[in-house]
């Protein structure tokens, strides 16, 4: 579904405006791409693998 059609019944423009807040609501609702990933747990991610890393070197040697 597109929201180029869709009349906000709150603010009578068009949803693809988002000239309110529930315009926006309700476009940002129909434009979601699946699950987001917060950047601090990616960052986390990425610290944990460079411990775990170091930790297996330093037991290889």
């Amino acid at each position: 579904m597109s929201c180029e059609h869709l009349i906000c019944a709150h603010c009578s423009h068009p949803v693809s405006e988002g000239r309110c807040a529930t315009c926006r609501a309700a476009h940002a609702e129909l434009h979601r791409h699946g699950p987001q990933i917060p950047p601090a747990l990616v960052l986390a991610g990425l610290v944990a693998l460079l411990f775990a890393a170091l930790m297996l070197r330093h037991l290889a040697t």
